[in-house]
């Protein structure tokens, strides 16, 4: 009796080498008689696919650890100082302001409070203290000063953070701005509802909201997206609850079993 050897696909290490011998026939890789199997078109998109699968879910996932970390540093830096802002108040008009006095500190016990920071993180031994005159009427250029002040000596900001980074924020161009010689006697300002003391040379309601909107959407859509694509990929769970029905059709239904148990017991 003849012993029949059998080529075995599954052992051999790529597809590209599997031979086209007949069932029963086998042969070395060496050996005229082995033929090379191209891989089919199907094949090659299968392969094409598990490699994009496999990059875009190692892209995802690194945005989506670099979306929770930017959020962390957005909420010290902007979340929390725009919803600060919001919870102010403040007059969406200029009101009219003069400056009151203007001190030059030094060392950290005199910089309890400063009109200007470089910087919203550290501690500073020198800073520019602005107070100043306020009148609640709007501002208008060329306008006389008002025979009474609605408020005297209040604290007067850069903006209501009152800190903020170069370029953006120079303390020294700010304080020569409003309390230099050559400085403006009157000059716009916005004061605040909920907090009296407060006034602040810069303020816009559009671009705090729009940083506010910035900073909470942005980070969480590119989290949310990365996530439920990488679990629509490798969760089993998630695979399963968005093809039920696929899996649902793989069994036969009650009609199906009845009329394959009546056939077999006849």
């Amino acid at each position: 009796m003849s012993t029949i050897s059998r080529s075995r696909p599954s052992l051999t290490p790529a597809t590209s080498e599997r031979s086209t011998l007949p069932m029963g026939g086998s042969a070395a890789p060496g050996s005229p008689e082995f033929k090379p199997l191209e891989p089919t078109r199907e094949q090659l998109l299968a392969h094409f696919f598990e490699r994009f699968k496999f990059y875009t879910s190692l892209c995802l996932g690194t945005a989506a650890i670099l979306a929770v970390f930017a959020f962390l540093f957005l909420i010290p830096f902007v979340v929390e100082p725009a919803v600060q802002t919001i919870l102010a108040e403040f007059v969406p008009e200029a009101g009219l302001c003069s400056v009151s006095e203007h001190v030059h500190a030094e060392t950290l016990t005199n910089c309890t409070w400063a009109s200007c920071r470089e910087g919203c993180t550290t501690a500073h031994t020198k800073c520019h203290k602005i107070r100043v005159n306020l009148s609640r009427r709007p501002f208008v250029e060329g306008a006389p000063p008002p025979a009474k002040w609605d408020e005297t000596h209040l604290k007067f900001l850069i903006n209501p953070e009152g800190c903020g980074y170069p370029p953006t924020v120079n303390c020294s161009v700010f304080a020569k701005e409003y309390a230099g010689p050559n400085a403006p006697k009157l000059f716009p300002c916005y004061y605040s509802l909920t907090r009296p003391d407060l006034v602040v040379a810069r303020y816009s309601w559009e671009e705090t909201v729009r940083g506010l909107i910035i900073a909470l959407v942005l980070p969480t859509s590119v989290f949310v997206f990365s996530l439920s694509v990488l679990a629509y990929w490798h969760c089993r769970c998630c695979d399963r609850a968005c093809n039920r029905r696929v899996h649902a059709e793989s069994f036969a239904s009650k009609e199906e079993s009845y009329l394959k148990y009546s056939m077999e017991t006849a």
